[in-house]
């Protein structure tokens, strides 16, 4: 008997959720329901560098109240499964789309000069600064009681 190989990259999480994403997309493409196939093996791919920052491109597909939309969004993460994550969350922020209507096409790790966004180009500034406002003193090295306030900004 012919068979079919297919392999998913997933979103991460609960076993259950991604053996019924599956044959939800298998379906679509192959027209092969649950009854006639089989899953042999469910296996998580594990990153390859896990500690550097990377640029990520999800192109997704979903449902809203008017209709589908496709859109491409880009995110900054050190996992793949962080930027779906993160996805996930802005579109149930931004757009009010819930999970079920949520179709991840494909993902992709972006190189700097590629991104398109500026939330992600900004961060690609070599000489970027976070300021620290509102730095509260430790009173344990002065004096509690002094004649003048203490200057937090600074």
């Amino acid at each position: 008997s012919s068979g079919i190989n297919a392999e998913w990259p997933l979103r991460p999480g609960d076993e259950v959720v991604a053996k019924s994403r599956f044959w939800y997309f298998l379906r679509q493409l192959k027209k092969v329901r649950k009854v006639n196939g089989e899953i042999l093996r469910l296996t998580e791919v594990s990153e390859k560098s896990p500690t550097k920052i990377k640029n990520f491109g999800i192109w997704v597909r979903y449902d809203s109240r008017s209709g589908s939309h496709n859109m491409y969004r880009e995110y900054r993460d050190v996992m793949t499964t962080g930027a779906v994550t993160q996805c996930y969350r802005d579109m149930a922020a931004r757009h009010r789309a819930r999970a079920h209507s949520i179709q991840i096409m494909k993902v992709a790790e972006v190189k700097a000069s590629d991104c398109r966004r500026s939330t992600v180009q900004q961060m690609h500034n070599s000489k970027i600064k976070f300021p620290l406002p509102h730095r509260i003193l430790k009173y344990n090295k002065k004096s509690i009681f002094v004649a003048e306030r203490p200057s937090t900004m600074q």
